[in-house]
């Protein structure tokens, strides 16, 4: 009885224990019953800028990669010969028309002007006596005081001292204009460039070239539209002049306007294009002959274009998407396919509807689903898209 007794003792020790372990060795939540909800933990809720999809009218583009050309350029060459004098403008500089550039010394054709212009007094002189000689000649011959061949020679002499005379002025012209050339002139307003030759240098030949000359107020701008978009700018054209924007490197928007002045009147059958041009205005003279452009035609006007803010947009392996806030202000992520940019818009041709909240801020840190808190943001008070987009 008493070994009995021990085991059940022992027994009991182990009940104790084990009771007493069992709380710490059964994991948190065991005791929950399987029905039971687990605990909420609740989500941060984030402030995000939203503005609403837009319908607007907006601009319709034809864009080109085109080049720009001097409207005149031009070759200045000396046409008398002689040391340069002075060189008037420096090199690259711009010039208005009519102004002094270079001046070869003049005093050669000075003296050649002096001289003609005695010779034509002398010979003016000599007609006065020959005609005052011929008209007695011809009164003494009619009482027969003078024969037949003094009066004709009388009358040989005063139209030889005419021509001579007729002469000498052409001569005077000519040596008016020998001085005229002494001075070159800019036959336009436009840019010099490199000169050719320097002060002290001897011109030894008339058509020494000086320096070349361009226009850059206003400049063309080139470029080549393929035949298949020739009945829409044609249709433009019809109703008047196309307005042209050019755009100069990775600028957005346009720093140039101008209108279509040509089309040619051939297709190139090689390339299937046509070439066009448009007179651009310049008057910084900032854009060069030369230079590439990009050129973007006015054809038409886009009713009801959806548009939201470009900083709307995001973009992964997928496409590219914005995200709306949906019922409840939960985050809706949307592919949506784009159209022409319209700074600081861009054109959404499928994936949102008008009126819809488009969130343009902190993209990186939602996701779809999400809870957010819309505030309005600034971009919503934005005015009418410029024209900056192309087709």
């Amino acid at each position: 009885m008493m070994k009995v007794s021990k085991f059940s003792l022992v027994a009991a020790a182990l009940a104790i224990a084990i009771a007493l372990c069992v709380p710490w060795l059964i994991p948190r939540g065991a005791h929950r019953a399987a029905g039971d909800p687990p605990p909420s933990r609740q989500a941060a809720v984030l402030d995000v800028p939203v503005t609403a999809v837009v319908a607007r009218t907006v601009p319709v583009f034809l864009e080109y990669v085109g080049t720009t050309d001097a409207i005149r350029t031009v070759t200045l060459q000396a046409q008398v010969t002689g040391y340069l004098q002075k060189q008037a403008v420096s090199d690259g500089a711009d010039v208005t028309a009519s102004e002094l550039l270079y001046q070869i010394d003049p005093r050669t054709y000075q003296a050649t002007l002096d001289q003609a212009k005695a010779q034509a007094e002398k010979d003016a002189a000599a007609l006065e006596y020959a005609s005052a000689s011929h008209r007695r000649n011809a009164v003494l011959s009619e009482t027969g005081d003078v024969s037949t061949d003094t009066l004709q020679q009388s009358a040989s002499t005063e139209r030889q001292d005419k021509a001579a005379l007729a002469a000498d002025r052409a001569l005077i012209e000519t040596a008016q204009l020998s001085l005229l050339f002494t001075t070159i002139r800019a036959p336009f307003a436009g840019r010099l460039g490199l000169s050719l030759v320097h002060e002290g240098a001897l011109i030894s030949n008339a058509g020494t070239q000086l320096n070349t000359l361009v226009q850059l107020d206003p400049i063309y701008a080139t470029f080549n539209p393929p035949d298949t978009d020739l009945p829409e700018i044609q249709a433009r054209q019809s109703k008047g002049a196309i307005p042209v924007d050019v755009i100069v490197g990775q600028a957005r928007t346009p720093q140039y306007r101008g209108k279509l002045a040509l089309l040619d009147n051939s297709i190139v059958r090689g390339t299937g294009t046509i070439t066009a041009r448009a007179t651009i205005e310049n008057p910084n003279h900032t854009l060069l002959p030369g230079q590439f452009i990009r050129v973007r035609l006015h054809v038409a006007d886009q009713l009801d274009t959806l548009l939201v803010p470009q900083v709307a947009i995001g973009s992964n392996q997928l496409g590219q998407y914005v995200y709306i806030v949906g019922p409840g202000n939960r985050l809706e992520q949307r592919y949506v396919t784009l159209g022409a940019d319209y700074a600081p818009f861009v054109e959404v041709r499928k994936g949102v509807v008008k009126g819809e909240s488009v969130v343009v801020g902190n993209l990186l840190k939602l996701s779809p689903g999400a809870a957010v808190r819309p505030t309005p943001a600034e971009m919503s008070k934005a005015a009418a898209p410029t024209r900056s987009g192309n087709r």
